[in-house]
């Protein structure tokens, strides 16, 4: 939790020195450096909550502590949003109807404006709930999801609308209920508008990995002839193809495979059902773009990547980005590479390189 701004600059260069040591060994250039709002960032926020008397508030726990809670009446590195429905959610549970068993709030919000609250309980929610409940998401301005066992209660919509700004042109982003989305709207838009910098305009096609909702294909789309994109999670799927419909791209092909699977269709391991009707080898592969897990590229993934002139990779974990580095360094080097404080006040960081054939 951040107790001194001014203390943010300090931490950023810590990161950046960090960056730099585990980059050392594949000759990197200096990391170009993206920083965050030192609070106010966070774009989503998720709240258990806890009972002292007849009062219940907002809590969360350090790492490694479920028993000690730390009670909350703002969250300063939430968004503004965030922190102006904190104190007008906490007056409507007092509401039995809302309040009853109920033990998690989540938030999710947008740059854009939007806002979405998730109430989770431990009782099923009746028609009585449900018409509270429309009552406060009218009251709020929010969509508004009951969750309990065995039930997802939706007012409004099940999803956040992001707009963000590329290169001068305005994406919009539909972010499901519990799919992944960056935290940092901020400093995502500063990623995407790296990514597209340093992919420049191309004249063949990209093939993407972990796309998720789209978040960087629909920009980089626009560098490139075409993108195959692929992603395994069903709800970033259906989120990704509402965003090519909404923002009316159709030089995308999206397949629900993961990086593993379409590693093996490409080398023609196998076959799948999923790929029925699509020419892989009519692509004209130049780049590949990856943004995987904190696990990074399994080596397989991380060997088909070796095939492209240019990969293009975006990693929230850096030991597991040297690693894969370590792997490809023979045949590729880095010549862009980037630092994204997605997460000021913690150690983790996300970061990119731009490596090219040598």
């Amino acid at each position: 939790m951040p107790h001194d701004p001014t203390q943010y600059a300090a931490q950023l260069a810590e990161k950046k020195a960090r960056l730099q040591t585990l980059l050392a060994p594949f000759d990197a250039p200096e990391p170009e450096v993206f920083d965050s709002p030192s609070e106010h960032y966070r774009l989503r926020a998720e709240f258990r909550l806890w009972r002292e008397g007849e009062d219940r508030h907002y809590a969360m726990f350090a790492a490694g502590d479920k028993h000690t809670p730390i009670l909350l009446e703002d969250f300063p590195i939430a968004s503004a949003r965030i922190n102006a429905l904190m104190p007008r959610l906490k007056a409507a549970w007092a509401d039995p109807v809302i309040g009853f068993k109920l033990f998690q709030v989540e938030f999710l919000t947008t740059l854009a404006g939007d806002a979405l609250i998730t109430l989770c309980y431990h009782r099923p929610l009746d028609d009585a709930w449900q018409a509270a409940a429309e009552g406060v998401a009218a009251e709020l301005g929010v969509s508004l999801i009951g969750r309990s066992r065995g039930q997802r209660r939706v007012i409004g919509k099940d999803y956040v609308e992001e707009e963000l700004l590329v290169a001068g042109r305005r994406f919009r982003y539909r972010q499901p209920e519990g799919a992944f989305t960056q935290p940092n709207g901020i400093v995502c838009q500063k990623m995407l508008n790296w990514a597209h910098e340093v992919l420049g305009e191309r004249d063949d096609d990209l093939l993407e990995l972990y796309c998720g909702n789209g978040n960087f294909t629909l920009p980089l789309s626009t560098r490139v002839r075409r993108v195959l994109a692929t992603e395994i999670s069903k709800s970033s799927v259906n989120a990704a193809l509402a965003n090519l419909a909404d923002n009316g791209i159709d030089n995308i092909e999206l397949v629900r495979l993961s990086a593993e699977e379409l590693t093996q269709a490409l080398n023609e391991v196998r076959p799948f059902r999923r790929l029925a009707g699509i020419d892989l080898k009519g692509y004209q592969f130049g780049s590949v773009f990856v943004d995987p897990p904190r696990a990074g590229m399994d080596p397989d993934t991380c060997e088909l990547t070796r095939r492209f002139d240019s990969i293009l990779y975006i990693s929230c974990n850096p030991e597991t980005l040297a690693a894969n580095l370590a792997q490809l360094n023979d045949t590729h080097k880095i010549v862009r590479c980037a630092l994204f404080d997605q997460f000021p006040w913690t150690h983790h960081m996300e970061s990119g390189v731009l490596l090219q054939r040598r």
